[in-house]
């Protein structure tokens, strides 16, 4: 789309980008193809700074009968809680705007990025990092986490996107990435679950509670609690270990 903004660098994401998508204008731009659930891409301006942003309208969420109805927007910015509470810094920035076009919303920054190099094709490369992306979704009990939700940008930095399906009170952990099952947990993810922790219990706990149930945000902290004290990456379980489709 020739004329649309790029996205700010990688040091430039958060707090710039997170105040433009808190605060600026938001333009409704088109449709995202592929998606289950009604997906923009958005312009977002404020005060002289622009970024793309990928929107979704509460009012375009598909229901399920597992999750509550309209509140998969609410997920996606509690993705972004954790990620940053952690300091993994792996969901893009994201916020919930009501004042939105089509009504009230995720907004996420939109990074660029080849489809192409999705999970599948990095978990190689990237093995090391993609613990950090396992430990998370087993925080996030994350119900969807296909190939192609796991991008790399223009800098080789890898995201974690699309997490709609998320931070249910039921375990529900679907994903593809099961290449550190039964894996004990390192010294560095301890560290940071051992954080996550401290903060799910102050003031990130509280921000977590806004946009989501209470028993929701208490079942996180307890898988953080119920992480560290079982030290190993979980093995799949039940009938639907994977999501479909894989990518």
């Amino acid at each position: 789309m020739p004329g649309l903004e790029r996205p700010p660098a990688d040091d430039d994401l958060t707090p710039d980008a997170l105040q433009t998508l808190t605060s600026g204008d938001v333009e409704v731009l088109g449709l995202l193809p592929y998606s289950s659930n009604y997906t923009f891409l958005a312009r977002v301006h404020d005060r002289g700074n622009g970024v793309l942003a990928v929107y979704k309208p509460t009012r375009g969420e598909q229901p399920l009968w597992d999750f509550p109805e309209g509140t998969l927007a609410a997920r996606e910015c509690a993705a972004f809680i954790v990620s940053e509470a952690a300091g993994w810094n792996i969901v893009p920035p994201t916020v919930l705007r009501d004042d939105a076009p089509l009504g009230s919303g995720s907004l996420q920054l939109f990074v660029q990025h080849d489809p192409d190099r999705h999970y599948f094709a990095v978990m190689d490369e990237y093995r090391d990092d993609l613990r950090v992306f396992a430990a998370f979704d087993v925080i996030a009990n994350n119900a969807d986490r296909k190939a192609g939700h796991v991008i790399e940008d223009a800098a080789k930095r890898l995201w974690a996107v699309d997490h709609g399906l998320t931070f249910n009170v039921d375990r529900k952990l679907r994903t593809v990435i099961w290449a550190f099952a039964g894996e004990s947990l390192d010294e560095r993810l301890r560290t940071d679950l051992e954080r996550l922790g401290e903060m799910l219990d102050g003031s990130f706990g509280r921000r977590l509670g806004e946009v989501l149930s209470d028993a929701e945000a208490e079942a996180t902290l307890d898988r953080v609690e119920a992480f560290l004290v079982e030290d190993t990456f979980p093995a799949p379980e039940g009938d639907r270990p994977l999501p479909w489709p894989l990518v």
